[in-house]
């Protein structure tokens, strides 16, 4: 039986319009490094650029709509788009949680003002979510937004928040953050906070690089009476938990994957070690005990990415959601630290050996993947709350819920 994605020719002359446009635009040292450590201030100022080139053929923001500066594109072609520069390693995310907030919630002026500039890619936003205390727990939000006049004072802080360029690279960023303020301390919960976008720089606001263990991506957040005028508010002003659920309902999976293909590419390396290496004039790749490891983490990556590829599908069609795209969250979570500790039962502690060793396999892939799960799998709340989402989507918990609007369900996504 043939399970194989049959392309049609449209879609192959696409890809290989992509293949050459990458061919001819994309030196090989403006690639991302295998270690995002070691990513220069060159070559983002070389993707600043090249995105905003990127916006104008529509790739950039592929399928949100024309009118604002999107692509106006099918998912097929997002699905290429992804495919290609995943393969050569393209810095692109094709989407972001603010266009979410802002196509439901935004009046048609601060999609002028914001999302047109965002999707041109002139502009980047960072979100700020985690504070020091609350961590995950949005619901008890602790930075204040005080009204003075028609503006607002903003005061608190955040870590964890990730972005690029570092400080002092050129062009500067980002040029917005994003996120929830508490407005009303008297009001109960879910009816008190504010969705704010806060230009950078603005005064009384620092951005701080954090040196983590995956990298420097991620920075702390310091608000110290921060003015932004009133049409930097994103609904009502006590209706921030409800416009934070388009941007949540992303987050957690409502949007799904665009890749056919699986995207777990270090389990594909992994399989490849196994296959190539020989330890004692025998291919480790014979252990039975190490092929089944090899087959249980592929089987987990296709089935990873069928729940991804099937909340997509529903996304793009403009279906209802329940429980599916949090389904995929889950499974995306816990699947992909199986398949971390499923590399180092294969490679031993080759997978330790970092890009700077020559004796790392695949460059050091493996190294930076074993970092980065360490700590990322908390990245968008952690997988017990992403459990408690599902359970409530899904009836088994004590409370339930409904999928937040999205642009798929809500506006007229893509046209």
């Amino acid at each position: 039986m043939e399970f194989g994605l049959a392309y049609t020719e449209e879609q192959i002359q696409f890809r290989q319009e992509v293949q050459d446009w990458i061919s001819e635009n994309v030196p090989d040292g403006m690639k991302n490094p295998v270690d995002n450590r070691d990513a220069s201030e060159e070559q983002w100022a070389f993707w600043h650029a090249m995105h905003k080139e990127m916006a104008q053929k529509g790739w950039l923001f592929p399928t949100y709509p024309k009118q604002y500066g999107g692509g106006g594109l099918s998912g097929d072609h997002e699905t290429i788009l992804a495919e290609e520069f995943s393969k050569n390693r393209i810095p692109w995310s094709g989407s972001s949680l603010l266009f979410a907030t802002l196509l439901v919630w935004g009046t048609e002026e601060q999609k002028e003002k914001f999302l047109v500039p965002l999707l041109k890619g002139e502009k980047i936003a960072w979100q700020k979510l985690t504070e020091p205390k609350g961590g995950a727990d949005l619901a008890n939000y602790q930075s204040r937004a005080v009204r003075d006049g028609d503006d607002w004072l903003l005061t608190g802080s955040n870590v964890f928040i990730s972005g690029t360029p570092r400080p002092g690279w050129e062009p500067a960023g980002p040029d917005y953050i994003y996120g929830p303020m508490l407005t009303d301390t008297d009001a109960p919960r879910h009816r008190n906070l504010g969705y704010f976008i806060i230009p950078v720089p603005s005064e009384g606001l620092a951005v701080q690089e954090m040196n983590l263990l995956p990298g420097f991506d991620q920075h702390a957040i310091f608000m110290d009476n921060v003015r932004v005028g009133s049409d930097y508010l994103i609904g009502g002003e006590t209706q921030g938990w409800q416009v934070m659920g388009a941007h949540l309902e992303q987050e957690h999976g409502g949007r799904g994957k665009s890749t056919a293909s699986p995207r777990d590419a270090f389990a594909s390396q992994m399989v490849d070690y196994a296959r190539d290496t020989v330890v004692d004039d025998t291919n480790l790749g014979s252990d039975p005990v190490l092929q089944q490891v090899a087959m249980e983490a592929t089987l987990d990556s296709y089935r990873d990415e069928l729940l991804g590829k099937r909340t997509y599908w529903m996304y793009q069609s403009r279906m209802e959601l329940s429980y599916e795209g949090n389904l995929g969250d889950v499974h995306n979570r816990e699947h992909q630290l199986r398949n971390t500790i499923r590399v180092r039962d294969v490679m031993g502690m080759y997978a330790l050996l970092d890009r700077n060793d020559p004796r790392s396999p695949q460059g050091g892939a493996q190294e930076v993947s074993q970092r980065d799960k360490a700590g990322q799998r908390h990245a968008g709340g952690s997988t017990n709350i992403a459990k408690v989402i599902l359970s409530r989507k899904i009836g088994i918990s004590r409370t339930q819920m409904r999928s937040a609007p999205t642009p798929a369900t809500a506006t007229n996504y893509g046209s």
